[in-house]
């Protein structure tokens, strides 16, 4: 009898239902900040485009805008890495307005980058990567695990995630 060979998947797939709920929960605490009071702001998400939107009458409630909306992201297992800062610029009425880009892929450039990371650990694993995914594989838990840690352990650009253990 063969051992049977063990996967995972490293991807940077994120949880929308999380991801929305974490923005819906921004609005409630802002509502009742005593900071915001009074002040207008808005948090968007732009699905489609993969967006998401703060505006704020300045540039000190849009950085506290943000803090909030990384702690609601961060409730809900999602890496404050999900968002790339595209723009900040001057939005209407004089109020501030960031544009960022949600982020829920692994470039080729990092995915070969993690891969060869991998190899180098030397350990009996093999990962190839699939389309927006890195598929390991060992016949050994251990690696499997040993090898999560590892890239865990690192800074890299991606809001990783290890899913599919099989």
């Amino acid at each position: 009898m063969a051992a049977k060979e063990h996967s995972f998947d490293i991807s940077a797939k994120i949880n929308l239902q999380h991801f929305k709920d974490a923005i819906n929960q921004v609005d409630k605490e802002v509502a009742n900040r005593y900071d915001f009071k009074g002040t207008n702001y808005e948090v968007s998400f732009k699905e489609k485009e993969k967006q998401l939107v703060l505006v704020a009458s300045s540039d000190n409630k849009l950085d506290a805008l943000k803090d909030i909306v990384i702690a609601k992201f961060l409730k809900h297992d999602l890496s404050s890495k999900v968002l790339e800062e595209l723009r900040v610029e001057d939005a209407s009425g004089g109020s501030r307005k960031a544009t960022f880009k949600v982020v829920d892929y692994i470039e080729a450039k990092e995915a070969k980058k993690i891969a060869a990371e991998i190899k180098n650990l030397k350990l009996k694993v093999s990962a190839q990567i699939e389309g927006d995914a890195i598929r390991v594989k060992s016949k050994q838990i251990d690696d499997l695990q040993k090898v999560m840690k590892h890239i865990r352990s690192m800074e890299w650009d991606a809001p990783l995630v290890f899913e599919n253990m099989r």
